[in-house]
């Protein structure tokens, strides 16, 4: 069997022309090199690799079981080369294919995906995006790993391998149902700042992956000597405002997120009794995808539809 170390990779070369077209002679066409070079690399590819790979029928070469189950994780090879070695500048959105993982919270879900959606259909439609939830401690890890090209999280102290752009900065607004029986009492309308001893008093829903009760609000409050009371943690946004919702509980929310669920949950807008500092999000990347074509492309535009997001 081949040895990485001592194997010829351009071989690799004429294995993928020849399984596109079995023909010596327009395999070496395609390369470049004389029909005797394509037989004698094809000579080295069957000792290499321990099969005789293509035998002929005929007057045409026909390729055996095993060549066949090259055919497919060739191509994705020589895609992958050509990326790299690809100019920049080269890279054609309209015509390029692939697919693109973003690890974020349901917050993405809601605010980023659609408007991608919009953007890669006119743009790049054979672009395959995926938001999958690996949101975790440990952000690093899906990088490195491969399940995903590009996280977006909290600032974050990272390894010299991520690489990371600041892309979202926002604030939090407080949330509760439309007709809240209490903050109706009070007379507290949309856009007022709720009471701090009637906030406290209120429950709370508090989003948390973790399921921890202390959390950016509780850190806010506790700097003006308060605290409030949290009955409730949900590992997502979107439950987490579903379940203000359907209660007389109130949540604290990312501002964008918060305007954009109102109109349709059934919630209004509120502001919170305490300062809260703004998040800063930023996307992380391995080095390793840093000039690949369309990585890089899918990072500007995720990072331009965040900007529209942004809060000053």
């Amino acid at each position: 069997m081949a040895n990485l170390l001592s194997f010829d990779l351009n071989l690799l070369r004429v294995l993928h022309a020849l399984l596109e077209d079995p023909s010596t002679t327009r395999a070496g066409d395609r390369l470049g090199l004389s029909q005797p070079a394509v037989s004698a690399a094809l000579s080295r590819l069957r000792h290499a690799l321990g099969d005789e790979l293509f035998f002929r029928k005929g007057q045409r070469l026909e390729a055996t079981d095993y060549a066949r189950t090259l055919t497919e994780p060739l191509q994705g090879i020589m895609r992958d080369l050509e990326g790299l070695i690809a100019a920049p500048g080269a890279f054609d959105p309209a015509t390029a294919s692939g697919n693109f993982r973003i690890s974020g919270s349901d917050y993405f879900a809601e605010l980023l995906m659609p408007r991608l959606a919009l953007r890669l259909q006119d743009a790049a439609p054979g672009i395959r995006t995926h938001l999958v939830d690996l949101v975790h401690e440990h952000h690093v890890d899906p990088l490195e790993s491969h399940d995903v090209d590009v996280a977006i999280v909290r600032a974050p102290t990272t390894p010299d391998w991520v690489a990371h752009q600041p892309a979202l900065r926002s604030g939090f607004l407080a949330v509760a149902r439309s007709g809240h029986p209490r903050l109706k009492r009070a007379k507290v309308k949309a856009g007022d700042v709720i009471p701090i001893d009637l906030f406290c008093d209120l429950g709370h829903v508090a989003f948390s992956n973790e399921g921890k009760e202390k959390t950016m609000g509780d850190s806010a409050l506790a700097k003006v000597g308060r605290e409030r009371r949290v009955v409730m943690t949900l590992p997502s946004f979107g439950s987490v405002y579903r379940a203000v919702a359907a209660s007389d509980l109130v949540a604290l929310l990312p501002s964008a997120l918060a305007r954009h669920a109102a109109p349709t949950a059934g919630l209004t807008v509120y502001r919170a009794p305490m300062p809260l500092p703004h998040a800063k999000l930023h996307m992380l990347w391995h080095r390793r995808h840093s000039s690949n074509p369309m990585h890089a492309w899918m990072r500007s535009e995720i990072a331009k539809l965040l900007t529209e997001l942004n809060e000053d």
